[in-house]
């Protein structure tokens, strides 16, 4: 699409595109398993095949090396799409449940079906893999889909359209470009589903225009993630798991830890790890992993997080080249700016803490993170994190992880999301399951009929 068109313009073009993949869906060309199958190992085909062109432009973007684009985005998003080519035949059948006694004889099954027309919003920090899996199983599940990446890495939203518009039907998949004008005109048609990953603030705009359609929503959000230290945990080596995931990404990742529960009895050697860790992994460019602020909006509100009387490493930063140096800030309270929003960059706060009532007590303060971790040996302290804090997804001794582990949904819950997606998840997310009674019609018992009786409710009682 034009994205220089105007927005008038640009709302009928919108316009004409759903209409036009509604009509295309209710030709149930999508629907047959051998079609689904075909358009993924297609999809997977052309992202191979144009590999070397996306590693370059999510690099001219904000500096992700090659490496580090496989590693968080590409390989994943190869897998969902093998796992989806793999297991759909059995995702794609009628699933049997029990019957009652009441409704005897008969069986009872769900019928999983496509809900139509999906739109996806992407998000700007790993373009790829958060535009193009939900895809996949918009796909997989039988639907036609508008995929909208976000403008911000422009090359990268560039390459996508340009792999998906050059070899997909457009009443089938298509990829629109454009800001928020766009995106605008896009809410204002009507979908069958729609999939937003972003910020809680952008997910309330979207929940809004999809709730005058009523239309089936999954929000992908955020929130400020925990990761609680125990005295008795292993330091170095849930140290050296969390700072790699922090700073992966340069801290761009919606999962990754915001802030960092430590027992004050182990918190000068936490920070002495930390930085040990810091230095071993040397985070450059020049290094292979390490990536710019993804634009100058970013990287001024990042910076402006960084309290310089409370900086324990790093604070050092590059307007020009939109680099922050990784930063480990100290003596923490919940007051500071830093507490305020999710950080979404590579600062890494340490709170210190006495009790785990008083550590969990903090994580309940804020809305309810899309991620918590915890690193601990103690079983009771397992059992009181899961049963008492909650959270979207989480590890225990690990962190970010889980999200590579395809037989664990992944979503937020409340302020950080809502649904959930990844393999057999995702296929779910973009279905809808009808419930079937099938009953044969050589039997049949009278009790629901007229003519009611004492005898007969007290027989239904029992057989319900």
């Amino acid at each position: 699409m034009n994205k220089a068109i105007d927005k008038t313009d640009f709302e009928v073009e919108v316009e004409q595109l759903v209409q036009n993949q509604r009509a295309y869906f209710n030709t149930n060309a999508t629907r047959p398993i051998g079609f689904r199958l075909e358009q993924l190992k297609k999809l997977k085909e052309i992202l191979l095949q144009h590999e070397d062109e996306m590693h370059d432009a999510i690099y001219k973007d904000f500096g992700k090396s090659k490496y580090e684009n496989q590693l968080v985005e590409i390989y994943p998003l190869i897998d969902e799409i093998d796992i989806a080519i793999k297991r759909l035949k059995k995702w794609a059948q009628h699933k049997s449940v029990k019957t009652n006694l009441l409704n005897f004889p008969a069986k009872s099954y769900l019928v999983p079906e496509p809900l139509g027309v999906s739109l996806v919003i992407g998000a700007w920090n790993l373009p790829y893999n958060l535009s193009l899996t939900p895809l996949v199983g918009s796909m997989a599940a039988g639907n036609t889909t508008i995929v909208k990446p976000s403008e911000l890495p422009a090359r990268t939203s560039s390459i996508m359209a340009k792999i998906i518009n050059e070899n997909f039907d457009p009443n089938y998949l298509r990829v629109v470009e454009g800001a928020i004008p766009e995106t605008t005109a896009l809410l204002k048609q009507r979908y069958d589903k729609i999939f937003f990953t972003g910020s809680p603030k952008v997910g309330k705009i979207v929940n809004k225009a999809a709730a005058e359609s009523l239309t089936n929503v999954t929000l992908e959000l955020g929130g400020k993630n925990p990761a609680i230290f125990t005295k008795d945990c292993a330091l170095k080596m849930g140290v050296k798991r969390m700072i790699w995931a922090k700073f992966v990404n340069s801290g761009q990742f919606c999962i990754t830890t915001d802030y960092a529960l430590v027992h004050r009895d182990i918190k000068e050697e936490f920070l002495k790890f930390a930085v040990e860790e810091i230095e071993k992994n040397n985070f450059s460019r020049e290094n292979n992993n390490y990536v710019q602020i993804i634009n100058e909006r970013n990287f001024d509100r990042v910076v402006n997080l960084i309290d310089p009387d409370k900086v324990y490493y790093g604070g050092t930063h590059n307007r020009e080249e939109r680099i922050i140096d990784p930063t480990i800030l100290h003596d923490v309270s919940l007051d500071d700016a830093v507490m305020q929003e999710e950080i979404f960059g590579p600062i890494l706060p340490v709170i210190e803490y006495e009790t785990i009532d008083e550590a969990f007590e903090i994580i309940k303060r804020f809305e309810k993170p899309l991620a918590a971790y915890l690193f601990s040996h103690s079983s009771a302290t397992k059992e009181r994190f899961l049963n008492e804090i909650p959270f979207g997804s989480g590890a225990i001794n690990d962190c970010v992880m889980q999200i590579s582990n395809p037989n664990l949904p992944f979503g937020g819950v409340g302020h950080s999301g809502m649904g959930r997606y990844h393999g057999k998840y995702s296929f779910e997310c973009f279905s809808h399951f009808k419930s079937i009674l099938d009953k044969p019609t050589v039997l049949e018992t009278n009790l629901k009929y007229y003519g009611y009786s004492e005898k007969q409710m007290k027989i239904i009682k029992v057989l319900s």
